[in-house]
């Protein structure tokens, strides 16, 4: 988030994205509640401008991932115009999937070395 404050890069996320990372959160961290994370995705969606993704599910259905469940990933990046889909799942973005959109998958690790 701080750096994505600073204009080095353009953040982009949806509403599946906040619901997906929220609910892992959840699974692991067990002192969390649902309010402290509803209150950190809104505050991330105002402080972002333009930030969520919308419009981007009638791609969904037409995207093969070897993990189904992260379609919406992709679409939302295809949609927003990605160059980068930031994650620690690279395994379920295979590269020939993604150069036909123009769109990399980037370990968080390599993401920040690269800014």
């Amino acid at each position: 988030m701080h750096l994505a404050l600073t204009g080095i890069y353009r953040a982009r996320w949806s509403e599946q994205i906040h619901n997906e990372w929220t609910r892992n959160v959840l699974k692991n961290r067990p002192d969390l509640t649902g309010a402290h994370l509803n209150r950190t995705v809104e505050l991330m969606n105002q402080a972002i401008p333009d930030c969520l993704v919308v419009d981007h599910e009638p791609l969904i259905q037409g995207l093969d991932l070897p993990d189904r469940d992260d379609r919406h990933v992709l679409a939302a990046a295809i949609k927003c115009g990605a160059s980068v889909i930031v994650t620690y799942n690279l395994k379920d973005f295979p590269a020939q999937i993604l150069r036909r959109f123009d769109i990399e998958a980037l370990h968080p690790d390599v993401f920040l070395s690269d800014i």
